[in-house]
């Protein structure tokens, strides 16, 4: 591996791009260093016309464990509101690509954030999820109190913000805070296949799908109507759907170009 780099990038499928965090001894921990390459990673794969679907990995122990604990032991008030990381989580926020956390060990704080900040979490079957901010006098910062109760509702969320324990891949899908548990050794190969299935669908629909959705936890029932409608509009104008149309009549694969 390259010890250098924070981050590692591959494309290991066809229109698939897989972002491994590249600090196992600190059990991935997102310092600064590694947030910013994260966001140039993604504004990349965003630019990258070739690029239709990311997976975003840890390693066998951790996921992410959280933030680097020595950088936020020197931040001050000052220096957070100064703190350009922010604009690492913005990129995530606004990635406009489906994306998939592939999650064994520790997410964690910050590392839970960033795998619920992903379209879809696949989870190994060792895999903990929790917020444990409290732990050091502090509160999640980039999604914990917000994600996680739309995702698993005021109770639960609540119990792992103020008490700081974790769960486990079996009571995270339970909740609805990931799609898929499975072995361990199989968590990135069940990702990518998914990436893969992903990838072979009509990319301007997929980004359209994703962006309503997201819609859906940000505004009304009707608002989120209104939206999905004007999209399903766009879509009759693609080229895509006419490729994806006259293939089911012809009863052949799609070739789907993304215009």
């Amino acid at each position: 591996m390259a010890e250098d780099q924070d981050i590692l990038l591959s494309d290991p499928f066809p229109h698939v791009r897989l972002i491994q965090l590249n600090r196992p001894k600190q059990l991935n921990a997102l310092r600064a260093r590694l947030m910013q390459q994260l966001q140039d990673a993604l504004n990349a794969a965003a630019d990258d016309e070739d690029v239709r679907c990311v997976v975003i990995t840890g390693d066998d122990r951790a996921f992410a464990a959280g933030a680097d604990i020595n950088e936020l032991n020197a931040y001050t008030m000052v220096s957070m509101l100064n703190d350009t990381r922010m604009l690492d989580w913005d990129a995530i926020r606004k990635f406009p690509k489906p994306l998939i956390a592939a999650v064994n060990g520790f997410a964690l704080g910050g590392g839970c954030e960033l795998a619920m900040a992903c379209d879809i979490i696949v989870a190994g079957e060792d895999a903990r999820f929790g917020q444990p901010e409290i732990n050091l006098g502090l509160i999640p910062g980039a999604g914990g109190t917000q994600r996680l109760p739309r995702a698993v509702g005021k109770s639960l969320a609540m119990k792992l913000n103020l008490t700081g324990e974790a769960i486990d891949a079996k009571t995270a899908l339970a909740a609805g805070l990931i799609s898929d548990v499975v072995p361990p050794e199989l968590t990135v190969d069940t990702a990518l296949e998914m990436a893969q299935t992903i990838a072979s669908k009509a990319p301007v629909a997929a980004r359209m799908i994703k962006a309503a959705v997201l819609k859906a936890f940000e505004t009304s029932l009707a608002a989120g109507l209104d939206y999905e409608r004007r999209a399903l509009d766009v879509s009759f104008a693609t080229e895509d759907k006419d490729e994806g149309t006259a293939a089911f009549l012809e009863k052949r694969k799609p070739d789907f170009k993304g215009r």
